[in-house]
């Protein structure tokens, strides 16, 4: 009898794509990580643009010109601070999120309707930055030595009410959301949940091709606003059952093990830290722009831009450490995957087509930094050595 060889089994998964492919997905994927460097550029000169035309410093003065208003400032600051950012920003989301996509091949969304859609982000996000600005800046105000560390529980409760609301109220503004139809693939989606132990009640399919190409599937949400939600790119790139029942397998894995709410307490923690370097570092900032004059301080709404710029470098600083979190839980879905849907194969004729927007084999620092998933030869690897190591479950 031939002993299976996972080594040999990722190496035949990897050549099922041509060399050409495999260098373009490099391509795409690598011109990624300089997207990251060039969108913070293009934030800090926005930002910089903002500050030095002294916009927020005249809505501030025109609001408070009888009598101190701070929660109208603020507000008024913050809002106007969102609209010039974003038309500041807008020429390179177009080139980044929509034009390089369609270069590629991953959208066929016409300009238009991508527009319309980043229009309607921009709604939601400029609300809720506007209610976020509210509460910081109103701790700063009445807290000033702890206001970042009562910040982070105002993050860790936007980040959780957007979770809890997101499959209810935002996400179907975008796409259509559809229980997944009677029939075999259904069939297999809630046997699979009821063997994890995971609700089969929140199974759906939606219109993901509306906006990308890409071969995926998602859990959203939070406690009982909770689903499972496949891509209609699934299908129409062939997944076939046992596609199916790996992809899902991982995304119940991400419900079952809590993710979402470990993240959201990670990036809670994570945002406490950096908002105390933003308070502790944004005087000698202040004093770098030349602004320091017509700017009080962080309790000053005018002085939003500095306070963003911080944020988006400490951001970028913290890129590794995110995506490292993200790759942890990636893992773990993995696993969690095959344990339950025992189902090695289909992950790994799933993870080959999402190889086309993430390079199957980066190095071990490329990964580490740039990735917030494990490679895809990584995990196809790691699925072949659960094959080997359970023969008699696979497909079971």
């Amino acid at each position: 009898m031939i002993r299976f060889d996972p080594d040999a089994a990722t190496a035949a998964y990897m050549a099922t794509l041509s060399p050409a492919a495999h260098a373009r997905a490099t391509a795409y994927t690598q011109g990624g990580h300089w997207l990251l460097l060039w969108g913070w550029l293009v934030t800090v000169l926005a930002a910089w643009i903002i500050l030095r035309s002294g916009l927020l410093v005249r809505i501030r003065d025109r609001i408070e010109r009888r009598r101190a208003r701070p929660n109208l400032a603020v507000l008024g600051c913050v809002v106007a601070f969102l609209v010039a950012d974003w038309l500041l920003e807008l020429p390179w989301s177009i080139y980044s999120a929509w034009w390089r996509e369609g270069q590629y091949g991953l959208t066929k969304q016409p300009l238009g309707g991508w527009l319309g859609e980043n229009l309607m982000s921009f709604a939601i996000s400029a609300i809720v930055w506007a209610l976020i600005g509210l509460a910081v800046f109103a701790l700063i105000r009445r807290a000033p030595r702890w206001w970042w560390a009562w910040s982070g529980g105002v993050v860790v409760l936007a980040l959780a009410v957007l979770l809890i609301l997101g499959p209810i109220l935002i996400e179907p503004l975008f796409n259509t959301y559809t229980p997944a139809p009677p029939g075999p693939t259904r069939d297999a989606v809630v046997a699979l949940a009821k063997r994890s132990g995971v609700p089969s009640d929140k199974i759906f399919v939606f219109n993901g091709s509306k906006q990308s190409e890409r071969y995926t599937a998602n859990v959203s949400g939070l406690f009982g606003s909770a689903r499972v939600a496949m891509s209609d790119t699934m299908f129409a790139q062939g997944a076939d059952l046992a596609e199916v029942r790996g992809v899902v397998g991982h995304e119940m894995g991400h419900y079952a093990r809590a993710h979402v709410l470990w993240m959201v307490l990670g990036f809670g923690l994570i945002a406490i830290v950096g908002l105390w370097i933003v308070g502790r570092f944004f005087p000698v900032v202040l004093g770098w722009t030349g602004q320091a004059a017509r700017i009080a301080g962080i309790a000053d709404p005018a002085g939003l831009p500095v306070l963003m710029a911080m944020i988006a470098t400490l951001g970028l600083l913290a890129t590794p450490l995110t995506n490292t979190l993200t790759r942890l839980e990636e893992s773990d879905a993995d696993r969690f995957s095959y344990d339950h849907a025992h189902e090695p194969d289909g992950m790994a004729k799933a993870l080959v087509k999402t190889i086309a927007y993430r390079a199957s084999s980066p190095s071990w620092i490329e990964e580490a930094i740039f990735y917030d998933h494990p490679s895809v030869e990584r995990r196809v690897h790691r699925a072949m050595v659960w094959k080997a190591q359970h023969p008699d479950l696979v497909g079971k």
